[in-house]
This record gives structure tokens, C-alpha cells and sequence, in this order.
């Protein structure tokens, strides 16, 4: 087996939409409520909340809720250019979402970064990471071109295992 980098990874997928579709479904509380979180807040630098429909800037924080976890994500958004790019925390690590055209399509180029080498990191981060990227990118392909969801909006998982052996939560 080739020596992997466990520092980072990269999902790409093709959507047939306009970028402008795919950039709002990641840059507004609205879209992202659609096809991802449960509950999503982003607040400016002076602490006021975004609107529903209004754009994430650089700077703001955010707190996402999620439909089958307790837990909460809170990060800081690092870049958001209002059309094709969006840099967040998330995890204790880093990840850029890049938007393109490609083959008459949009290309949505994710990367998550700063992955920490250890082996829990490894196993969380990137393995874990890597895989609910896989899904969520396919969620948010089947929702843009289908509107179709393909996620458990489930409050209460079955099992506390759940999370880890069922595909679409």
C-alpha cells in the first residue's frame, strides 16, 4: 500500500446545477437546513445573526446542530467570497470548499485539512470525515438535481452504534 497523508483529503463531485445554486445550499442558514443540519446559526464579527437567506461572510462564527447527534459544531468561517469559495473550522481542522465549472457542470472540490497524525485523529477525522463528506456531497447532488433528500431526519437513533454502521445519518 502507497504511504497515505493523513493530514488531509479531498471529495470532489460534479452537480449539475449553476454554481450559484450549490453556493447558497453551503453559504445560507436556508439551504443549509435543507440538505445537511437540523438548526444552523451564523453570527457576524459584532455578534448579530445572520438572516436565513443571507450569505456567510469571512469572519462570522456558526454553531450547526445536527439531526441524529446531541452534539453541536461551533467554527469560525475563514473565508466566504459570495460565489464559488468558503473556508471554514470544522473539527479542529480546516475545510475548503471550492466551486468551479467543469464539463458544463459545477465542480464541488472539498478539502479538509489539518488533520492531526495520531491514530484517533486518524480514524475520526479522516476516515470518519471523509466518509459523511462522501455522503453529505451526494446528499446535497441528489437534493440540487433530484430534490430528493437521502438523509435520517431520525431525532433518536435506534442504537447508540447507529452512527457509525448506517449510511445515511
Amino acid at each position: 500500500m502507497e504511504n497515505r497523508d493523513w493530514s488531509h483529503f479531498v471529495r470532489k463531485i460534479h452537480i449539475n446545477v449553476p454554481i450559484e445554486k450549490v453556493y447558497k445550499c453551503w453559504a445560507t442558514r436556508h439551504k443549509l437546513e435543507r440538505w445537511f443540519l437540523k438548526k444552523v446559526t451564523f453570527r457576524s464579527e459584532n455578534g448579530a445573526k445572520r438572516a436565513s437567506k443571507e450569505f456567510t461572510q469571512t469572519g462570522d462564527t456558526y454553531i450547526w446542530k445536527w439531526h441524529n447527534w446531541d452534539d453541536e459544531q461551533k467554527g469560525k468561517i475563514i473565508e466566504a467570497n459570495g460565489k464559488d469559495k468558503i473556508v471554514f473550522q470544522f473539527a479542529d481542522n480546516t475545510v475548503k470548499i471550492e466551486l468551479s465549472r467543469q464539463k458544463g457542470m459545477t465542480l464541488v472540490k472539498l478539502t479538509q485539512s489539518d488533520i492531526k497524525l495520531d491514530e484517533d485523529s486518524k480514524m475520526n477525522n479522516y476516515v470518519g470525515c471523509s466518509n459523511g463528506w462522501t455522503f453529505w456531497m451526494t446528499n446535497l447532488k441528489s437534493y440540487l438535481e433530484y430534490h430528493v433528500l437521502l438523509h435520517d431526519r431520525t431525532e433518536d437513533p435506534l442504537h447508540p452504534n447507529d452512527g457509525f454502521e448506517y449510511v445515511n445519518m
